[in-house]
């Protein structure tokens, strides 16, 4: 049987694995929400087209009930996975 030393010696070393622990949780949950963060950043970008190309994305894009800008991403989201689906 331990004596109260030992058991003492024990309890601080768990008290201490568990700091640690919850530390390293801690660290995993920034660098989560970071990644999250990132992921879910928009770009920007400057786009010149044409006034006719405009003019047909924005009557498809009052057709889908989206805004202009939406209906361009679906477009060039649709344009990327049809092309990764073809590789």
């Amino acid at each position: 049987m331990p004596n109260s030393n030992e058991i003492y010696e024990r309890e601080k070393k768990l008290k201490e694995r568990l700091q640690k622990i919850e530390s390293l949780e801690k660290e995993a949950e920034l660098r989560e929400k970071k990644l999250r963060q990132k992921e879910s950043a928009r770009k920007q970008v400057i786009l010149r087209i044409s006034p006719s190309l405009w003019n047909d994305i924005s009557e498809w894009a009052e057709q889908d009930f989206r805004s202009i800008n939406s209906q361009i991403e679906f477009i060039l989201t649709e344009a990327v996975r049809k092309r990764k689906n073809k590789d």
